[in-house]
């Protein structure tokens, strides 16, 4: 990958499979570092955990993820918490087994295990009736 500082935009570029990526300290000129950080982490964790319901045959109509963000309050604003909380929608869902396939992703997925030891990543889930 490579990355392209942009005087005019104020931001660094990269061109991606999808399209352009622009990154920014302003959030009006392109995506903030740590937005990026937390959605990799959440899109990384919502990816594995889909893939194990299906595994586990585990069948659901929607699934949402909220992400919530700590960060320190000193100069530098190091994220140090990343909560994800998952709603799991569907018919005749089991709490239980559900709560076990996002802890079996939590272990799987790469971009939290990246950050294991440094950034604390909780992750909750409910299940709700439809």
């Amino acid at each position: 990958m490579k990355y392209t500082w942009t005087e005019d935009r104020g931001a660094l570029q990269t061109k991606l499979d999808f399209g352009t990526l622009t990154i920014s300290g302003n959030s009006e000129l392109g995506f903030r570092p740590f937005q990026l950080l937390v959605s990799s982490i959440a899109g990384c964790s919502s990816l594995v955990f889909k893939r194990i319901l299906e595994k586990k045959r585990i069948a659901y109509d929607r699934m949402e993820v909220e992400a919530e963000v700590e960060r320190e309050k000193d100069g530098v604003s190091r994220v140090r918490k990343i909560t994800l909380h998952f709603t799991v929608t569907g018919s005749n869902l089991d709490q239980g087994q559900v709560e076990k396939a996002l802890a079996i992703a939590a272990k799987n997925c790469s971009m939290v295990q990246s950050v294991k030891g440094a950034i604390e990543v909780v992750e909750t889930v409910t299940v709700r009736e439809e």
